[in-house]
């Protein structure tokens, strides 16, 4: 018999952790779920183990293991284990008006900060310096942090996008001081805005030892479960994944990506690249848009409380899912946002429980059906009155379709594609959809999405058709993407541009572009 090159996808959500395997053709060899843990690391290891257990393949004959994980968001918005970091501006006297991590939450920036400086220095939209960049300033900077012990640097400039030169000689005085510190920058990470792409660096830098932990951990349990020496890749922002090297560095691009595997999963359940994905777990469905296969970008996100522009998928959250608690006041009847989440087999009515949730209201209706023993969706067609069931799930309906076209770009009917746990609960007419799907493997999507991503790489640059050609300047962006491409995983000879985006800078003289490009390859195995 010949052995089957097994993918394993992984991805960690509020309620449950999905796996799912792969064969080289992409067809689903099995998925399974098992219980979201506080560490994130035990879920996926029982997930795991599962999946090992279940799936009918050999540990050998897995070839990469994708993961999906909420490892870095946790760590922000519960401000645990984050590192302390060091922090230089170069912009002065034109930046010094506003502070490093002024308007972050008090709480995070007293995890996160070390110390800060705002130095001269920075460059033009143009390329052009602003002014010379201060390296007795940096040094002094440097000496500082290596005092403090700082667990890394982040160094941010004006325009480092269009000219990193200040970035990248700060950093190389920085190293002087402080060789094995991560130095993290700017133009590394975020797009144009500079207080945006600092707080992202920022994060980053901050990020990094929780990463460097939880990949150790994740490779001493794949190596406990027999699977060794395996490639590891995470999913990233975006929708494309990078190998456990790349986002070491970069733990930030991870942040959001659960959310963006269940789109692009969905698009892989389907073939259907332009789509309206609605994505219901135990807490909330998140809403997001399908461009081309991919998910449609926000231009900013915020993250723990902080303003951020990292790529990430332009998402509407609605804290309305299978958990969701149904509330009754007088005749008033509302469904979430509070949720049981995955304490629903625990408390809700169908299964022997006394808290009515949004899954009861749709096994009481009968447009739902869960196989699981301890459920019994008669418990709830005999507790739950009639004329409740019938209220809550209009309400459900009306604020999900309320929901839709928020994430809509016309007045036209969508295609909406249903996927996740708790899509179930959802009928196959909504109002604006020309029609609803919900493919075979719905529930596995997050954890398909995140085993058939393809290796990214994005770049964001600004130029003046003034200094530049259209034509160069394109060119440039493009190489640069397909160069992150690689250096994220990808195998070279796979690699194309799937996206490039020109957008007018009027607010800027000199004939001012804004050029997005997004490359992708296969993985390099």
């Amino acid at each position: 018999m010949i052995p089957v090159k097994v993918r394993i996808g992984i991805d960690v959500g509020s309620t449950h952790t999905d796996s799912v395997a792969i064969d080289e053709s992409s067809n689903v060899i099995h998925a399974v779920k098992a219980r979201t843990t506080a560490d994130v690391t035990s879920g996926i290891v029982e997930s795991l183990r599962k999946l090992l257990k279940e799936g009918g393949f050999s540990p050998s004959e897995v070839v990469a293991v994708m993961f999906g994980t909420t490892h870095i968001l946790n760590a922000i918005v519960q401000r645990k284990g984050l590192g302390k970091v060091g922090v230089i501006r170069i912009g002065a006297p034109a930046t010094t008006s506003i502070e490093p991590m002024l308007d972050w939450p008090s709480d995070l920036r007293g995890a996160v900060e070390a110390a800060k400086v705002i130095i001269r220095g920075g460059h033009e939209y143009t390329g052009e310096e602003i002014a010379p960049l201060d390296e007795e300033a940096v040094r002094k900077a440097a000496q500082r942090f290596a005092e403090l012990g700082v667990d890394a640097v982040a160094i941010s400039s004006v325009f480092s996008i269009v000219n990193p030169d200040h970035e990248l000689r700060a950093s190389e005085i920085v190293r002087e001081f402080l060789n094995d510190v991560p130095v993290i920058l700017s133009h590394e990470i975020g797009s144009m805005g500079l207080l945006e792409r600092e707080n992202a660096t920022i994060l980053n830098a901050a990020s990094i030892s929780v990463m460097r932990k939880a990949i150790q951990s994740l490779r001493q349990s794949l190596a406990n479960l027999g699977i060794e020496e395996v490639p590891m890749f995470f999913a990233q922002n975006d929708g494309t994944t990078a190998k456990a090297e790349f986002i070491q560095r970069y733990p930030i691009f991870t942040v959001v990506a659960p959310i963006s595997n269940s789109i692009r999963g969905a698009y892989v359940l389907t073939g259907i690249k332009d789509a309206i994905v609605v994505d219901t777990g135990g807490t909330t469905s998140n809403i997001g848009v399908l461009t081309n296969g991919y998910p449609r970008e926000a231009l900013e996100i915020e993250v723990g409380g902080v303003r951020t522009n990292i790529r990430s998928p332009d998402i509407v959250a609605v804290g309305l899912a299978g958990g969701s608690i149904v509330k009754v006041e007088g005749g008033e009847v509302t469904v979430g946002p509070v949720s049981v989440g995955y304490r629903l087999i625990e408390e809700g009515i169908s299964w022997g429980g006394n808290t009515i949730t949004a899954t009861d209201i749709a096994l009481a209706k009968g447009v739902m059906r869960i196989d699981d023993p301890a459920c019994d969706p008669e418990r709830a067609k005999q507790l739950i009155p009639g004329d409740v069931v019938e209220k809550a799930y209009d309400y459900m309906v009306r604020k999900l379709e309320e929901s839709i076209d928020k994430v809509k770009t016309s007045a036209e009917p969508v295609t909406v594609i249903l996927v996740g746990g708790g899509s179930l609960m959802w009928p196959r007419k909504l109002r604006g959809a020309k029609e609803v799907i919900r493919p075979e493997y719905a529930q596995s999507a997050n954890a398909l999405g995140a085993a058939t991503a393809l290796v990214g790489g994005m770049v964001e640059k600004a130029f003046s058709y003034d200094h530049v050609t259209r034509e160069e300047a394109i060119s440039q962006a493009s190489d640069e993407a397909r160069r992150k491409a690689v250096e994220a995983g990808a195998d070279p000879a796979t690699v194309e541009v799937v996206e490039v985006e020109e957008i007018a800078l009027p607010y800027l003289p000199g004939n001012a572009v804004k050029i997005r490009v997004k490359a992708v390859g296969k993985l390099k195995l």
